[in-house]
């Protein structure tokens, strides 16, 4: 702090004070200059109460439980999330539609994780898109876009209900005609003797049960 506007302040005081003879204590301008900037010093350098020297220091726990008890930084708290299950960004979507076909959602639900493993972005080698893996010309006879999610499982699930009517509710064949085709599935009077179909069936199935 520049002292210099009050040294000439208090210079000016005791020449007066001089001129008409009165004495001050020693030490006069110069005590009153030395007190008044120890008193600024103190100030400058006193943290407020509440203030950020106070709040920068950490707080100690105040027994062993304490310390036990006190988060340590960086630590995970031991209750974790559990993860979700697989097909729960289009569970409601799933139930929806199976609902609006009559066909178990189980059923919907895994074929999805066998086909895509509920992934959209899913495209297979031969065309099949989205999560029921529906191929562009069966998408379009069933009136849907495969690239939309909620329609992709709608004509999944259309899909499947067509084939339970196709033969008789018969669960395995109607499973081994999405994966293969229905005339695939009248040509053998069952499940293909391919090897991806009969493994796609087993795989669905299990699921299901």
């Amino acid at each position: 702090m520049d002292f210099s506007s009050v040294n000439a302040v208090m210079n000016r005081i005791q020449d007066i004070e001089y001129k008409v003879g009165i004495r001050r204590p020693s030490g006069g301008a110069t005590s009153f200059r030395q007190n008044l900037a120890n008193e600024m010093r103190a100030r400058v350098q006193k943290p407020e109460a509440g203030g950020s020297a106070q709040a920068s220091q950490p707080v100690q726990p105040t027994s062993a439980a304490d310390a036990a008890k006190a988060p340590q930084a960086g630590a995970v708290s031991d209750a974790r999330e559990m993860p979700m299950p697989p097909d729960s960004a289009y569970f409601d979507t799933i139930r929806e539609a199976a609902g609006k076909y009559g066909v178990d959602p189980k059923l919907v639900s895994a074929v999805a994780e066998v086909e895509s493993g509920f992934e959209q972005g899913a495209v297979s080698a031969t065309g099949a898109v989205g999560v029921m893996q529906l191929m562009p010309e069966t998408a379009d006879s069933l009136g849907v876009n495969p690239y939309d999610a909620t329609q992709n499982i709608n004509g999944g699930a259309k899909y499947l209900r067509q084939m339970l009517d196709t033969f008789d509710g018969d669960l395995r064949k109607a499973v081994a005609a999405y994966n293969a085709g229905p005339e695939a599935v009248r040509e053998y009077g069952g499940v293909p003797p391919y090897s991806e179909t009969q493994q796609y069936v087993t795989s669905v199935l299990d699921l299901y049960r």
